[in-house]
């Protein structure tokens, strides 16, 4: 394996906006349904030098728009623990919002199965893996599932507003809510790491008191923290999401003597 490989994993998964090579930790972050690894360049910056932020990119995206987009969640789970596994982390965090949420969450149990899991779990903006989903979004016509990226406010609307560009990404976007929608979760399936859930209080797609249902995933131990705003509040509140993430870690870090 080659020195790019093995510190980038498999070609175009891993974006690293922020080298740190002296960060004793790393962040590896997980997109929502129809994002990409851009989403966290913001959290990356906020987290250098101490925490090095490595965001996937799933096929179907940016640069990765001449592949095929993964519909099935493990299938995408899969495919990202190998290049999370090839990439060299260390000690690592995931972090995923929304699908990315259970995406981090499905790579962590194949990670803990390798017997390299990561020291902790921050579930975003989702629902247990375990809970019922909506299961029509993908179904929807082009113009329906536009409208419903402009319900969430997870685009920017000046993006939303150049439809012909956006009918470009719907693929992408289908196919998320495609993985998304039809996941189900292995029966008995839980986590040895702790993980930590952070929603919006004014989140319409999961309440405070629901995200408490992930206790029922792993054995480490719950954490529910609750900051301001909609599903998409990590755009609006990344400074405290940043300052909690880096807290957490350093917690994380003084229980595994790092």
């Amino acid at each position: 394996m080659n020195a790019e490989r093995t510190r980038n994993g498999p070609a175009g998964w891993i974006k690293r906006f922020h080298p740190s090579p002296s960060a004793a930790v790393r962040l590896v972050c997980f997109p929502h349904a129809g994002g990409s690894a851009g989403a966290y360049l913001k959290l990356s910056a906020l987290l250098r030098p101490e925490v090095e932020v490595l965001a996937l990119q799933y096929p179907g995206r940016q640069d990765r728009s001449a592949e095929t987009p993964l519909r099935d969640l493990h299938a995408l789970a899969d495919r990202a623990s190998e290049a999370v596994a090839a990439c060299d982390t260390g000690p690592c965090v995931l972090f995923g919002h929304s699908m990315g949420a259970i995406v981090a969450y499905e790579v962590a149990a194949r990670l803990e199965a390798r017997g390299a899991g990561p020291l902790g779990v921050v579930a975003s903006g989702s629902p247990a893996p375990s809970a019922p989903r909506e299961q029509t979004v993908h179904h929807l016509d082009d113009t329906a599932l536009l409208a419903e990226l402009r319900r969430l406010a997870g685009t920017d609307p000046r993006v939303l507003a150049q439809e012909d560009l956006m009918r470009l990404t719907l693929p992408a976007v289908r196919a998320d809510y495609a993985a998304l929608e039809t996941y189900v979760h292995p029966r008995g399936q839980r986590l040895n790491c702790p993980v930590r859930v952070v929603v919006g209080d004014r989140d319409p797609l999961v309440s405070p008191r629901e995200a408490h249902s992930w206790a029922e995933h792993t054995d480490g131990g719950l954490d529910v923290r609750v900051l301001p705003g909609g599903h998409f509040y990590l755009q609006e509140q990344q400074e405290e999401v940043a300052d909690l993430t880096r807290t957490w870690i350093g917690a994380l870090s003084t229980a595994r003597n790092l």
